[in-house]
């Protein structure tokens, strides 16, 4: 095996530092504004901006819509479910089965059911001090949130295609 040249492991170039810098402003604005917002878990704003961003805003659209669908789905199967049957196991692996038969049955991507998945599973499965349909509704503000700033930031601020992986 043939010794890697040190300019082949590291590669810091202009279109590199404007990348990170894109996602770093998108999650810290995500981040801020869900605590203007008083948002009880403004964490998943800068994270769903971190997942989306993408380089093109085509790409980050894409991403974008698979998690705010999965996210309503999963946001209201899990209020739906942790009101009336609580912190419960067996219902949460039937929620997370008919999860995945529904996304399958709406045409939706398999990213659309892991993002339902984890929605469902962060409120049936979190101890929370409110009701799951607020923990819910909250959970979906605060991904709608990241994917807005994610979108904005990705359109308004663009990657030269031809530069970005």
């Amino acid at each position: 095996m043939p010794a890697q040249d040190s300019s082949d492991v590291l590669k810091l170039d202009k279109q590199g530092v404007i990348h990170v810098m894109r996602i770093t402003v998108g999650a810290l604005i995500s981040l801020l504004t869900a605590q203007l917002f008083k948002l009880p878990e403004s964490y998943w704003a800068a994270i769903t901006t971190l997942v989306v961003t993408q380089s093109t805003f085509g790409g980050s659209f894409k991403v974008s819509w698979q998690r705010f669908v999965g996210t309503a789905i999963g946001a209201a199967a899990g209020a739906l479910l942790a009101t009336y049957f609580g912190e419960n196991i067996f219902i949460f692996a039937v929620g997370v089965f008919a999860l995945g038969i529904l996304c399958s049955a709406l045409n939706l991507e398999r990213a659309a059911y892991r993002f339902a998945g984890i929605t469902l599973a962060i409120t049936m499965l979190v101890a929370h001090p409110k009701a799951a349909w607020i923990i819910s509704l909250h959970r979906f503000i605060e991904v709608s949130l990241g994917i807005a700033v994610a979108l904005v930031l990705t359109a308004v601020w663009a990657e030269d295609p031809a530069k970005s992986e």
